[in-house]
């Protein structure tokens, strides 16, 4: 069963409109959500805490309508934002009574291992935590009541690459059962490169692509050449293109095939931001 399933989901605003979107989350995978600054992540996110009403379309989380099962589903679902989300007078201590209140599968042991293993001390106001202490914190709250999805919006944003390897290894470990689940946006391609299991891209509202993080790893390539070498490159071969003082960047969907037909063509394999950076920036030929 899939954790989450948007289907055709479209939301539109005065200048910006987010449409047809459809992908899914299987059960005990991380999906990854890309894209460049206003592309719809935030968006997709809100609408499917039901922060904001689809225009159309349909979402499903644990196979059940997210808005008439609003308040089951979200016993359910742990979520991190990248606004800080509690009062910086309050202490750790402060933050579990909160909690305790609105989960009632929130657990006080779980939440103090937590809060101790990431080094959070207990005494110490929120307003003197730092970035990254504040970020785990949160974690740590969206991890205490028990969710079988995580819903992050640039959690790892803005923090130091020691914090960030001591999140994923979060995360990492919340999807060992095969039985949780995590849909994390981020503009850090290199942390999903790390733990994601698939890849949902948007641009301009629109899903361009949305696969298997390891496959795409394997099959995407560029092409980089010269003029001369760039005009015999087989349009159908090329997904995007882009022209630089050094010559043509070419993104091809299947290297191995253009490895066999370009021998003489340098070809390297596409990261992540490989490919939204070609798909943004890049031209058809």
């Amino acid at each position: 069963m899939d954790s989450i399933i948007f289907n055709n989901v479209s939301k539109e605003y005065r200048d910006f409109a987010l449409r047809d979107v459809s992908f899914s989350v299987p059960r005990g995978s991380i999906m990854g959500l890309i894209g460049e600054n206003g592309a719809g992540k935030t968006t997709a996110i809100k609408l499917l805490l039901n922060m904001i009403r689809a225009d159309k379309g349909t979402i499903e989380v644990f196979g059940l309508g997210h808005v008439e099962n609003e308040r089951k589903i979200k016993e359910q679902i742990g979520v991190v934002m990248e606004e800080d989300c509690f009062y910086e007078s309050l202490k750790c201590k402060d933050v579990a009574a909160i909690m305790r209140n609105i989960f009632k599968t929130w657990d006080d042991a779980l939440f103090h291992s937590l809060t101790k293993n990431f080094g959070l001390p207990e005494n110490k106001k929120l307003k003197q935590f730092s970035r990254g202490m504040k970020m785990k914190l949160s974690i740590a709250a969206a991890l205490s009541h028990r969710p079988r999805l995580l819903v992050l919006d640039e959690a790892t944003s803005g923090l130091d690459p020691i914090v960030r390897s001591e999140i994923l290894d979060v995360f990492l470990d919340f999807i060992q059962d095969e039985e949780h689940s995590i849909l994390i946006s981020s503009h850090i391609t290199s942390d999903l490169e790390k733990v994601a299991d698939y890849i949902t891209f948007l641009h301009e509202g629109r899903v361009v692509l949305s696969e298997n993080k390891d496959k795409m790893l394997y099959e995407y390539g560029v092409l980089k050449c010269g003029a001369e070498a760039f005009d015999r490159i087989d349009a159908a071969d090329i997904v995007r293109y882009r022209k630089s003082a050094f010559g043509y960047e070419a993104l091809t969907a299947d290297k191995n095939a253009a490895a066999r037909k370009y021998p003489d063509i340098a070809l390297d394999s596409a990261g992540l931001e490989d490919v939204m950076l070609l798909m943004i920036k890049g031209e058809t030929k």
